[in-house]
């Protein structure tokens, strides 16, 4: 069943939107379209709930507000109350990469020491930084730019690591 109704909605946008529905603006240009809210059968206070879920505190910050077919809402805030990017000030940043977990829960990640071709004579020097050995970081990570992250667990059972703490 799964399989012909995707078939029927790649073959007919009508079927599609009688199948899936069709996005709905609740918010065009900053004002409310008060029928659409009445066909979607959603209350201003679901709209300013769904805002604050977009980290949108007023709805005087907002363009457009998009219900999508699958129930999130889509919001595009003015002009004015967008979060800057470096493309606006013609910054190029540098390239961050992916951070590496090096240990999680006091076990060593060997494969992903491996992969930023280190080693656990390294990691056991840097951790040591933090006061603590690898088996007592919760976890411990290594960014892009080079950068670790140690958190020492919580509860450290001293049995295991010859009395340390």
């Amino acid at each position: 069943m799964h399989l012909i109704i995707s078939v029927i909605n790649m073959k007919s946008i009508r079927a599609r939107e009688i199948i899936c529905g069709k996005p709905r603006i609740l918010i065009y240009r900053g004002k409310i379209n008060e029928e659409a809210l009445r066909k979607e059968r959603f209350t201003i206070n679901e709209l300013e709930e769904r805002l604050r879920g977009n980290n949108i505190s007023s709805l005087g910050d907002v363009e457009y507000a998009v219900l999508e077919t699958s129930g999130g809402l889509t919001v595009i805030p003015k002009p004015s109350k967008r979060n800057t990017i470096p493309e606006d000030f013609n910054i190029e940043p540098e390239y961050e990469g992916i951070p590496y977990d090096l240990v999680i829960d006091g076990v060593i990640m060997n494969e992903n020491l491996k992969e930023v071709g280190k080693d656990q004579t390294w990691l056991k020097k840097e951790v040591s930084k933090f006061g603590i050995n690898p088996e007592q970081a919760l976890i411990v990570t290594l960014d892009g730019k080079g950068q670790i992250f140690c958190q020492k667990k919580a509860k450290f059972d001293k049995s295991k690591n010859g009395g340390m703490g």
